[in-house]
C-alpha cells in the first residue's frame, strides 16, 4: 500500500470542502507566524465565498503548489497572497484557484479560535504595515514566545 502524497491529501480535503463539509487541516511550516503556528496548529477550511483582502485561504498558486496564506490584494480575477511569517515574496493565483477559506485556528488542545475576530483583524492589518520590520519581530518571537508556548 502506498502513502498518498501531500497534494493527494489536500485534493481530498478540497473535495470534502466542495461537498459542503468543514475540514480541519494541519498547517506545515512557519509562513503564517505569528497567527498560525505550523506543525502545532491546524485550520478549519470551508467552501470559499465572498473572499476579501485579509482572508486566509488554501490556494493552488503559480500552477505548482498549495499554500495556506493571506490574501493581500485582489484585482478582478487575480489574487495576490503572502504568508504572515514571510518577509518578502508573494504568490499569485486566479480566484478560481482559491480552494478553501480558513475560518478558525485549531490549537493542539482542540480549541477553535475565530480567524476573523475583531482583534485578529486589527492585528493582521497592523502586521501588514509592519512588513519592513517583520524580520526582527519574527526573530524575537521565535526565540522567546514560541519556545515558551510549545517547548
Amino acid at each position: 500500500m502506498t502513502t498518498p502524497s501531500d497534494n493527494e491529501i489536500i485534493e481530498s480535503a478540497v473535495r470534502l470542502v466542495n461537498d459542503g463539509l468543514c475540514v480541519t487541516f494541519p498547517v506545515k511550516g512557519y509562513s503564517m507566524l505569528p497567527f498560525i503556528i505550523g506543525g502545532k496548529e491546524s485550520v478549519d477550511l470551508v467552501k470559499p465565498a465572498d473572499l476579501q483582502v485579509g482572508h486566509v485561504v488554501l490556494a493552488w498558486v503559480e500552477g505548482c503548489r498549495y499554500v495556506v496564506h493571506r490574501i493581500i490584494r485582489m484585482d478582478g480575477d487575480q489574487v495576490v497572497l503572502m504568508g504572515d511569517g514571510n518577509i518578502a515574496g508573494v504568490e499569485h493565483c486566479l480566484l478560481s484557484d482559491v480552494k478553501a477559506l480558513a475560518t478558525h485556528v485549531v490549537t493542539p488542545r482542540g480549541r477553535h479560535h475565530a480567524l476573523y475576530a475583531p482583534w485578529r483583524r486589527k492585528a493582521s492589518r497592523l502586521w501588514c504595515r509592519l512588513l519592513p520590520v517583520r524580520r526582527w519581530i519574527l526573530a524575537i518571537y521565535r526565540r522567546t514566545w514560541l519556545k515558551l508556548l510549545y517547548h
